[in-house]
């Protein structure tokens, strides 16, 4: 096996300790020369690491992902000038039995210094704190969804059915509600006079909801909740404004990365914070997407493949793009609708939302490592690319319907190339509809009989299920 590193080391990190091992092959001396230490985790012993490597003219560093304890090993060997990677635990795991800390590290440096490991995806400085933020705001929205469902199972158990009648229960209305109730107030009719825009068009409703058996405990579980909330959206507000002020120099790349259907400033910020802004570290945005948990699986053995799970990823991105793909899936006139919609039939809602979350990864990355800004490729964008494959589908679901179906296409006045199809505005299509023989139900509403190719197929199968047979 070809030597890829005359001089290398690798690192075994752990909460208390971590263990070294310095691989060097001198040129005249047939063996490989080693050197261990055990060095602790406090900043002047991790300083103390960096000068014992610097000492022995090491330039390549490896060491192992193990929870957050590698990042202040990272951060201060980074100042060192090493060429640090970062290594997934599965690719280096020992055999079982031969599993000590010193093991480890010298496992970690054969392994580099033949070139047998692949670095994990480490951003600078400046990206890693905007990671910081974005994943602290996470992490505080969904302690601010789970304060909110407490509020919801806490009005039940008093018999008050306000997330029955308004959606949100701490919108505006439901907020002013809440309140007067935790201020000792119970009689409906004043309660749901507190409600405001088109919540006042179901008062009626809304009393009726609010008849309950609140007591003095509710009240003051209801307190501390709202105390609560209140607190968790002054966090939120104050990690939106420190997002704001560290993201005024992508201003620029925000802006277009709204330009996605479905993507807010939110997402922008995150996919930001997780991606970078140097695209390098990808050999492309298929590979962005598997990094993220965006792609199928890949698992075959013996010609015959497997589950195609996707992977794990990148759960911060991966989540928020699922989310804004429900969101474009909602979106009228739009590729990433169509897109959904055309999974949805085949695979299901679920596996076509993680489709279209993975093509806003791909439009994203593109908009990042190229510039631009997206550009919308209309509702029937695939009616458009195939028009006589959609044709044919069409007068088969009219067929199926009971009527009959002529298609007469316009004459094209132009030659169009096969590569060009794409970018040429789709042909007109007349279709002459003709009514097939009618029953009086189908008569009535004036269309072609629906149930007469139903009665057809039970005439030429007397054996089907309904007839009698002689």
């Amino acid at each position: 096996m070809k030597l890829l590193y005359r001089r290398c080391a690798g690192l075994d990190i752990h909460k208390k300790s971590v263990s070294a091992c310095i691989r060097c092959r001198i040129k005249g001396e047939p063996e490989m020369q080693t050197e261990e230490a055990v060095f602790g985790t406090f900043s002047q012993e991790l300083e103390g690491l960096g000068r014992w490597l610097k000492q022995h003219r090491i330039k390549h560093v490896a060491m192992e992902s193990t929870g957050v304890y590698w990042i202040p090993v990272w951060n201060i060997l980074e100042r060192f000038a090493f060429e640090l990677i970062l290594v997934n635990p599965a690719t280096v795991r020992a055999l079982r039995g031969r599993k000590t800390d010193r093991i480890d590290a010298r496992r970690i440096a054969e392994y580099l210094q033949y070139g047998l490991l692949q670095g994990s995806f480490v951003p600078p400085q400046p990206v890693r704190q905007w990671r910081d933020l974005t994943r602290m705001r996470t992490h505080v929205q969904q302690d601010r969804n789970r304060v909110i469902n407490r509020i919801g199972r806490l009005l039940e158990t008093v018999n008050i059915k306000l997330g029955s009648v308004a959606s949100n229960i701490v919108g505006k209305s439901g907020r002013a509600i809440l309140k007067a109730m935790a201020e000792g107030r119970t009689r409906p009719q004043q309660l749901a006079d507190r409600a405001v825009g088109r919540l006042r068009q179901k008062l009626a409703e809304l009393e009726s909801a609010l008849h309950g058996r609140p007591d003095e405990h509710f009240r003051w579980l209801l307190q501390q909740l709202l105390k609560r909330l209140e607190s968790l959206e002054g966090e939120l507000a104050e990690l939106d404004r420190r997002l704001g002020e560290q993201m005024q120099p992508q201003e620029d790349l925000v802006r277009r990365l709204c330009t996605i259907p479905g993507v807010d400033v939110i997402t922008a910020w995150i996919l930001i914070s997780e991606l970078g802004t140097d695209m390098s570290q990808f050999s492309d945005a298929g590979h962005a997407a598997s990094w993220a948990g965006l792609c199928p699986g890949n698992q075959e053995s013996a010609g015959k493949r497997f589950s195609g799970r996707t992977r794990k990823g990148d759960r911060y991105l991966r989540r928020i793009l699922v989310q804004n793909a429900w969101a474009a899936a909602r979106t009228r006139n739009c590729f990433l609708s169509a897109l959904f919609n055309r999974v949805a039939r085949r695979r299901g809602m679920k596996k076509a939302a993680v489709a279209v979350a993975h093509r806003i990864l791909i439009i994203a990355y593109h908009l990042i490592r190229d510039g631009g800004v997206y550009r919308e490729r209309g509702g029937d964008a695939f009616d458009r690319l195939h028009p006589q494959r959609t044709a044919k589908r069409l007068v088969r679901r009219l067929e199926r319907m009971g009527f009959g179906v002529t298609i007469t296409p316009q004459p094209s006045t132009a030659v169009v190339p096969k590569c060009a199809v794409s970018k040429v505005k789709p042909r007109r299509v007349s279709t002459r509809v003709t009514p097939t023989t009618s029953c009086r139900k189908c008569a009535a509403w004036g269309i072609a009989c629906i149930h007469v190719r139903y009665q057809k197929l039970q005439s030429s199968n007397p054996g089907s299920p309904g007839q009698s047979t002689v």
